[in-house]
């Protein structure tokens, strides 16, 4: 039987179910705010067309996780257009957010004067030069906007990288905010947990029960900044160590025989088969130095983390969390595949 808001052929009508509330409700994807301040990613070392991809990649990652995001590259020793250096890039984005802010004040002032004119209104039209003197005025209190958060390229902790960076965000007279490093994170232990996998020196995970043959039964996460990545990176090693079920020791990269000195240590302790793993995303380490420290140690050696999706989420949840963008956080714990 159809009622008067069936249609024409009488057949009922399907009404829409109304959407289920509680944890099983897909929820709605975040994007950034409006007019948010650019993210601006510091890449430290020496760049180069792998570098830029690397960064690349990782900024492609973090905007998939906060669409809408104005995502930029700043190279702390860039030089030229090909690598543009992290203080022409923060200018450059302060010149394009004025340039925006321009065009909307150019735009509200058209169409209020539109506005006036269609309510008949002849006082309603903008002075000569209004808009020009508006928006070169002075901005105070709540006018100002942050230009960008500059988000350091870093694994952990590393006082003279961050000293560049931090110098040139001051130079660039933006009022651009500088955050602090990625680590230490439980989403570097899971990639770092990764890369011994894919290098064959570690089970993927401890659920499936088969050995890999070359598996490392001690690990050397090595780390470069000083003494204080290295006790940074011990916290991530504590996180491998559960993951891994294998002892592991955090050593300067950056500090001479520190790598063997700790193999030493762990090959004391009963360890034979070692491995040294980077807590490094992989632009902040000097070319050789890694393969270097392992063959001195006598280890075998995995890959830096890279672009691993752990890295660009961590960029995303850190930019997030500055700017009080609530998120929406994947399992922990979960085992690597």
């Amino acid at each position: 039987m159809s009622s008067p808001t069936d249609p024409d052929n009488g057949l009922p009508v399907r009404m829409p179910r109304p959407r289920r509330p509680g944890r099983h409700r897909k929820p709605e994807p975040v994007v950034a705010p409006e007019n948010a301040p650019a993210l601006v990613l510091a890449v430290p070392g020496t760049p180069s067309s792998a570098v830029r991809s690397l960064a690349e990649e990782i900024l492609s990652i973090a905007r998939s996780e906060l669409p809408g995001m104005d995502a930029r590259i700043g190279y702390v020793e860039g030089d030229g257009e090909e690598y543009p250096t992290l203080g022409n890039v923060l200018t450059q984005t302060a010149a394009d957010q004025q340039a925006a802010e321009d065009r909307a004040a150019d735009l509200a002032a058209v169409e209020a004067a539109a506005a006036a004119a269609e309510a008949g209104d002849e006082g309603g039209q903008a002075e000569p030069g209004a808009t020009a003197a508006a928006r070169q005025a002075p901005k105070t209190g709540a006018e100002e906007r942050l230009v960008a958060l500059v988000i350091p390229l870093l694994a952990g902790p590393d006082a003279a990288g961050m000293r560049q960076i931090r110098q040139a965000v001051l130079s660039s007279g933006t009022g651009a905010e500088l955050t602090d490093v990625l680590g230490p994170h439980p989403l570097l232990a899971e990639a770092v947990h990764v890369k011994l996998s894919e290098a064959g020196l570690a089970r993927a995970d401890r659920a499936r029960l088969f050995t890999v043959a070359t598996a490392a039964d001690g690990i050397i996460l090595a780390a470069v900044g000083g003494e204080e990545a290295v006790q940074a990176a011990g916290i991530t090693g504590m996180l491998l160590a559960a993951r891994l079920a294998v002892p592991v020791l955090a050593a300067g990269l950056d500090e001479a025989g520190a790598v063997a000195r700790v193999a030493e240590q762990l090959r004391e302790a009963g360890s034979q088969q070692l491995a040294v793993a980077p807590c490094l995303i992989g632009p902040e380490v000097p070319e050789g130095l890694l393969d270097a420290a392992a063959a001195e140690a006598g280890c075998a050696v995995a890959e830096p983390l890279g672009a691993y999706p752990a890295v660009g989420k961590l960029v995303a949840s850190t930019y997030a969390a500055k700017l009080g963008i609530p998120q929406q956080h994947s399992p922990q714990g979960l085992a690597a595949r």
